[in-house]
């Protein structure tokens, strides 16, 4: 049975630097999906534009930075996803230039940097992740989120089928 999905996109700011990653913590609004999760920036696709275009402008509307350097590092389709068991297409960036000074907070909650190694080893599904790395990530984020940082250059094409809140599997290919 053919989708008819929701396009988004999803950005992991990495300041080389530092070697930190901007991430927001959803904890803003109790009515959003993402309460309480930790999660990129980006969002939904607005009618006629097209992937980049939508990354840029949910990266200056959330952060308040203009990317410079980016690439796309995945795809990936989830479906019945969330409390709302909604269908999505997503276009995964590794962003690792900008202009400005990111916002410390946007209406959907607060932006903070974080490791890079802390978000790794916060998706080690392999063994018992200890309370000090534990981040409130999306159970299927634990998959694709070390193959945004990896050094293979080839873009993932991954399917996560969730059942509302609960993951259920995860399937890619890289090419």
């Amino acid at each position: 049975m053919a989708i008819t999905p929701i396009v988004g996109t999803l950005a992991y700011i990495l300041d080389h630097e530092s070697d930190r990653v901007l991430l927001i913590r959803r904890n803003s609004r109790p009515d959003d999906d993402h309460f309480g999760k930790v999660n990129g920036l980006g969002g939904k696709v607005e009618k006629d534009e097209n992937i980049v275009c939508g990354i840029e402008r949910e990266i200056v509307e959330e952060a308040g930075i203009t990317i410079t350097e980016y690439e796309l590092r995945g795809v990936i389709t989830w479906t019945d996803f969330g409390p709302k068991r909604e269908d999505w297409l997503g276009f995964i960036f590794l962003v690792t230039g900008w202009e400005g000074s990111p916002k410390s907070f946007n209406e959907e909650g607060s932006l903070e940097w974080v490791s890079r190694q802390h978000l790794l080893d916060a998706c080690n599904i392999d063994e018992v992740t200890s309370e000090k790395s534990k981040l409130p990530l999306w159970e299927g984020d634990k998959y694709f989120i070390p193959m945004v940082f990896d050094s293979d250059p080839r873009v993932f094409y991954g399917s996560m089928p969730y059942d509302g809140e609960i993951f259920k599997a995860w399937d890619y290919k890289r090419l």
